[in-house]
């Protein structure tokens, strides 16, 4: 039976799915679909595909319009692109023509939201708990990709709000196709940081061909760096916070109202594992400490002059094995001979984190990271890049901006 309202109209839901060449994937979406409606006996709920599944999205639309005066759409996408942002209004268009008699209204996308959020932690918990040293595991979320920026920066967002408060060495975002960085790339520069353990979260609502794509570069990562333990956790999938964050969707919807911005804000929300600031007066008292300390902060003062660029060479075992503490005794003399050894300064460290790829060297406030440099490349080294400004490329490890 249909919700009935105070006029007496019958509400239909419609909820809305991408589609998937993979019947497994649909069956999940339909899995959640019936899963909304058996908790609200009350509502029409159907649902319809934007593609690549039946019944389309303007099929189910016609069909529910003939049978409610109130039709609330519901896209059951992460994020808010292409889809949600042309393809359901025009076909919303179409159907108020066809139905001028029926009230068409249509939810926002899932969005950024703490239960996803949540669940995407959740996903990842136990390989999180296996960790034997958190800080040395890195987290890589893996997003679809949208050819829409807004997307693409609200998936960064969730990635960020997901890394709050954890115990957790590096939380990075990637993609596995449209935009960059791919995931394939990422891991590998994750590689470099030399972690014990990369968990991957895949941040989609259902399985299918994406996320068989994203198991085999896994497998493929890990045969060629079989010293990281790398896993891969379950996608999001069907979960009680997904139906209460629907719940949400559809009753802004039907009642006018929309999230605020701050609907993530850490005073209002317990975010990740951040919840030591939620509520009115903490809020209050953390602002009135943040312009306090503020307040009191001096500027810093240097000893000695300020440094045009500080160049950071690793003497650790395995760089001063490949000749690193002669190479930091050519450059300090070539910068001697051109009268700059004052103003560049070149300094011996303990180990950079990237044995076997060194002699490793740094410079700052460049932040430019060159690997494998060898006395040989001293030269060119102070004349292109201290001297000139010119990035030496062949010699670039990382650029830190």
């Amino acid at each position: 039976m249909s919700q009935t309202g105070p006029c007496n109209m019958s509400t239909g839901l419609l909820i809305v799915g991408h589609g998937s060449r993979d019947p497994s994937a649909n069956v999940e979406f339909e899995a959640v679909v019936a899963a909304y409606r058996a908790a609200h006996p009350d509502i029409d709920v159907t649902h319809g595909y934007v593609e690549l599944a039946k019944p389309s999205l303007a099929e189910a639309l016609r069909d529910l319009a003939q049978r409610t005066d109130l039709l609330v759409v519901l896209p059951l996408f992460l994020f808010a692109a292409g889809h949600v942002k042309n393809d359901i209004p025009l076909a919303l268009s179409q159907a108020r023509q066809d139905f001028p008699s029926v009230r068409f209204t249509v939810a926002n996308a899932l969005g950024v939201h703490p239960n996803l959020v949540e669940l995407a932690f959740e996903r990842a918990r136990a390989a999180l708990e296996g960790a034997r040293d958190p800080a040395k595991t890195a987290v890589v979320v893996v997003g679809r990709g949208a050819s829409d920026p807004d997307a693409n920066g609200d998936f960064c967002k969730v990635v960020r709000l997901l890394a709050e408060g954890r115990a957790v060495g590096w939380v990075v975002p990637c993609f596995i196709g449209v935009t960059r960085p791919l995931f394939e790339e990422t891991v590998e520069l994750v590689a470099r940081a030399r972690p014990e353990r990369i968990v991957v979260v895949p941040y989609f609502l259902f399985g299918g061909r994406l996320i068989a794509k994203i198991r085999e570069q896994v497998e493929s990562f890990q045969t060629r760096y079989p010293w990281i333990k790398t896993e891969l956790v379950p996608h999001l999938g069907i979960d009680d916070r997904l139906l209460t964050l629907m719940d949400e969707r559809f009753s802004e919807a039907t009642e006018g109202e929309r999230p605020l911005p701050c609907d993530t804000c850490q005073y209002r929300v317990p975010v990740s594992a951040v919840t030591g600031n939620v509520g009115g007066l903490k809020a209050l008292l953390w602002s009135l400490r943040h312009g306090f300390t503020h307040a009191q902060a001096m500027p810093h003062v240097h000893a000695h002059r300020p440094l045009a660029k500080h160049v950071l060479v690793c003497g650790n075992v395995d760089c001063a094995d490949g000749g690193s503490i002669s190479l930091i005794a050519t450059l300090r003399r070539l910068l001697k001979d051109a009268g700059r050894d004052q103003d560049i300064r070149v300094t011996k460290t303990s180990c950079m984190g990237r044995c076997g790829e060194g002699p490793t060297v740094a410079v700052y406030p460049d932040g430019i990271w060159y690997r494998g440099v060898k006395e040989t490349d001293a030269k060119e080294l102070v004349e292109e890049h201290l001297l000139g400004d010119r990035l030496v490329s062949r010699l670039v490890d990382n650029i830190m901006q």
